[in-house]
Formats: structure tokens, C-alpha cells, sequence
């Protein structure tokens, strides 16, 4: 009998240590010990209306969360730019931190000044109302997270002009092969298939080659490329470079697109020259006010035979916020800097940012758009993030300018016939390993 009461004891008291043990571990994130916050925003103070802006955002912040002290620093433009070097010469960073992905904020993420998010996002199982292409760490300059992105930037999007379809008897092409067959019949009609500003040599590039790069090449295969790991030469850069020579040969695009300046192709669509247009997501604030919006759809490039990622997209990550690497993993700052991040990037902030046009497609997936007062494209646009699941690399986001000069080059020099694809492989990756040589 004994033995059997120490038993029981022995079991209470682990089962009571485990209670406390999993209780301590469960609350430790929701804990609520007084800290002080030093933020640098970015954010212009001489816009109309930015006091109620500070109020509904930092105010309200501050009276939901007694236990935590905001000392904010407001600038904007290139003051705050110049903030940034001054902290990164000084070695002295404020504990949150606006930043983009890359670009001029390259250096906060290359110099590992801020901390690596993904822990903390997957501890709160931000991956059930982000976007992936928003939680992707290897889209960002230091190949982790280290912003929380509140917007995504496709390069790519396929603008679908549904009267010049009707016209014609047709409906959006789900696949390349029915995009293909379509070419003759919008041509008897007097319509072009898909038309794009290809005068200017980044468009392609940047609004569709990144994307059929990604598709042919997978994820992360500008990274490969950069290690050494692949080549452009390889084959299915080369393959990429195969179906853009393909899209002339089909009269899928047409040459003369050549001579269509990027400022010139949205009047064009807009006026049913084309049955598609292929523009960045951006391109859609050039439609609005235009009345016929509701006539124009905004998807992806429809699906490629035998590639394996149909479901990607070029997509660029927008501007958030990071922590400072000096905070310490599990400490009152760290846990204080977390909930503003989560509080600056949750659903009601990027509800109202997409409703004032500051951004135009929200990181977050369970926002309802539809409920918005917003122009058609712009709901368009916003439930676009929803269509693809994998985030590939804009090529002139990470290559050299040497590197993507070279393929802009060879993509013009594709449509004249004047390259063909393994010459362009070639001399993109010649531009590559000079570059490398004087690093």
C-alpha cells in the first residue's frame, strides 16, 4: 500500500510539473513584462491627415499594450536612408526597424543586422493567414526573413480583356496549347493575342522571362546560379529561353510588339487591340478610373506542358518590419517587438492600406476584398496573390546590372531572330563570371 501511495504521489507531482512546465512554455510569448521599444519608421509627417495616422496605428498601439513604451522616429525620403547609414557606421540600431527586402535596404539584411523572423512566424503559425511568397526568407537580400513584408509585388500579371474574347467567341486560355490555338481566330478578327511594352528591354525581362524562368527552373534557382551550383548554360535556363523564342514563332507575340513603347501599351489594351496584355501587377492603377474595368480580368500566365511550377509567379516582396539582431531571443524587448510587428502587419492595418491604395496586393490571405469599396482591378489585383503558391526570383532583383543587362539584350535579340537561345545562355553566363572575377 505504501509503495502504491508514493506511486500515486510520484505520478501527481509529474503531472503537476508538467501543468506548470507547459503552462510557463505556452505563456512565455503572452507575457506582458514592461518594455521600452525604439523605432524607426518611415513615414512622411507632412502628408494630410498623418496625426490621425499616428493615433489609429501607434497610439493605438501604446493603450492596448500598457506594459510597452514606443519612443518613435519618424522620417521619410532620403533622411531616412541616410538614418539607416548613420546607424550601420555607428554600429547603434533601434529595436524595430522599416526596411524593403533588398535594394537600399540590402545592407541591413547582407550585414545580418536584423534577426531572423521564421522561428517566431512559425511558432504563431503565420503561415495560416500570410501569403508563402510573403513568409519566403531566400525572396529577401540575406536569404532569411528578416522583414515581415506587409505587400507582394508581382513583376508578372496577365491582364485579360474579356470583351475582345467575347467578340471572338472565346474565354480566358487556361493552358499555353489553348492560348496557341487561339492566335488565328483573334487574327481574323483583327485582334493580337498578347501585347506588352517591348520597346523598352526590362519588360520582358522583368513581366515574363522571370517567370518562365521560374517555372522551367524551380525555386530558388537564381540562388544556384549565384553559388555556382548551375549555370545559365544549363538546360533549363536554356529551356526558358527556348519558349520565348517559341511565343514569336507561334505568333503568340508578335515582333512589332518591339515597337510598342511602355508608356503606349495600356491605351492600346484599353482600346481592344489585344485579347491579353502582360504588365506588372502595378500597371493596374493605369486603368482606374477607366469605366470598362469590370471587362478586364487579372490572373497568371496560363499553364506550360510538362513544366513542373505552373502555380509560381516573379514576385518581389514589399516593404515591413524587422527586429534588431542585438535583441535577445525570448526577452521582454524581443516579445514587446514581435507583437508590434504582428500589430503594424495584421489584417485591419493592410485592410485599411489596400483600401487607401498604399498597397496594392496585402501579404495576408484572410482578407476579404471583396467587402472593400475598391475600384474592380484593384480587387482584382488584391485576390491575385491567391493564385500562385511559390514566389520565384525577379532577374534583375538579383543579378548584377552586367548580368541582366546581357539577358535583356538577348531577349530583344530573341524576338529580332538575330540570337538564338543557347547564344543568349552563353553570354549571360560569360557576363556572370566576369563579374565574379572582379569581385
Amino acid at each position: 500500500m505504501k509503495i502504491m501511495v508514493k506511486m500515486y504521489y510520484f505520478v501527481g507531482l509529474i503531472f503537476v510539473m508538467t501543468l506548470v512546465f507547459s503552462g510557463c512554455a505556452k505563456d512565455d510569448a503572452d507575457r506582458n513584462d514592461p518594455a521600452t521599444l525604439r523605432v524607426l519608421n518611415y513615414f512622411d509627417t507632412t502628408l494630410p491627415g498623418s496625426a490621425e495616422e499616428a493615433a489609429r496605428v501607434w497610439d493605438a498601439f501604446e493603450e492596448a499594450n500598457p506594459h510597452i513604451t514606443i519612443v518613435r522616429e519618424d522620417l521619410y525620403g532620403e533622411s531616412y536612408h541616410d538614418r539607416i547609414a548613420a546607424c550601420i557606421e555607428e554600429r547603434q540600431f533601434p529595436d524595430i526597424i522599416f526596411a524593403w527586402p533588398s535594394g537600399r535596404s540590402a545592407s541591413l539584411h547582407t550585414g545580418k543586422i536584423l534577426k531572423d523572423l521564421s522561428p517566431l512566424a512559425a511558432r504563431d503559425k503565420l503561415g495560416t493567414v500570410f501569403s508563402p511568397a510573403a513568409l519566403d526568407g531566400g525572396a529577401q537580400a540575406a536569404g532569411y526573413l528578416g522583414i515581415l513584408p506587409r505587400s507582394l509585388t508581382s513583376t508578372h500579371a496577365f491582364y485579360v480583356n474579356t470583351t475582345v474574347l467575347a467578340d471572338a467567341g472565346l474565354t480566358a486560355a487556361k493552358t499555353y496549347d489553348e492560348l496557341k490555338a487561339q492566335v488565328p481566330i483573334l487574327r481574323s478578327k483583327g485582334y493580337e493575342t498578347i501585347i506588352l511594352g517591348n520597346q523598352d528591354g526590362w519588360v520582358m525581362q522583368e513581366c515574363l522571362f522571370s517567370l518562365i524562368a521560374g517555372r522551367f527552373c524551380g525555386e530558388a534557382w537564381e540562388q544556384a546560379i549565384l553559388s555556382g551550383k548551375a549555370k545559365f548554360t544549363d538546360s533549363d535556363f536554356t529551356a526558358a529561353l527556348e519558349f520565348i523564342q517559341s511565343l514569336y514563332t507561334d505568333k503568340v507575340i508578335a515582333r512589332t510588339t518591339l515597337l510598342i513603347d511602355y508608356g503606349d501599351v495600356v491605351t492600346q489594351f484599353a482600346e481592344n487591340k489585344a485579347a491579353y496584355l502582360i504588365d506588372g501587377d502595378w500597371r493596374a492603377r493605369a486603368f482606374i478610373p477607366l469605366e470598362r474595368q469590370e471587362d478586364i480580368l487579372v490572373t497568371l500566365f496560363p499553364e506550360i506542358s510538362g513544366v513542373r511550377f505552373n502555380d509560381s509567379s516573379s514576385v518581389i516582396p514589399g516593404a515591413g518590419w524587422g527586429i534588431s539582431a542585438n535583441i535577445r531571443n525570448k526577452s521582454p524587448e524581443e516579445r514587446a517587438a514581435w507583437r508590434l510587428i504582428q500589430w503594424l502587419s495584421g489584417r485591419e492595418t493592410q485592410t485599411r492600406l489596400l483600401s487607401t491604395g498604399e498597397i496594392g496586393i496585402p501579404s495576408r490571405i484572410d482578407i476579404d476584398e471583396s467587402a472593400l469599396d475598391l475600384e474592380p482591378l484593384q480587387k482584382e489585383v488584391a485576390k491575385f496573390a491567391r493564385e500562385y503558391k511559390t514566389g520565384t526570383a525577379v532577374i534583375d532583383r538579383v543579378f548584377p546590372e552586367a548580368v541582366y543587362s546581357s539577358i535583356n539584350d538577348g531577349l530583344q535579340e530573341i524576338a529580332m531572330g538575330t540570337k538564338n537561345p543557347g547564344d543568349v545562355s552563353f553570354t549571360a553566363q560569360n557576363a556572370l563570371d566576369a563579374w565574379r572575377a572582379k569581385q
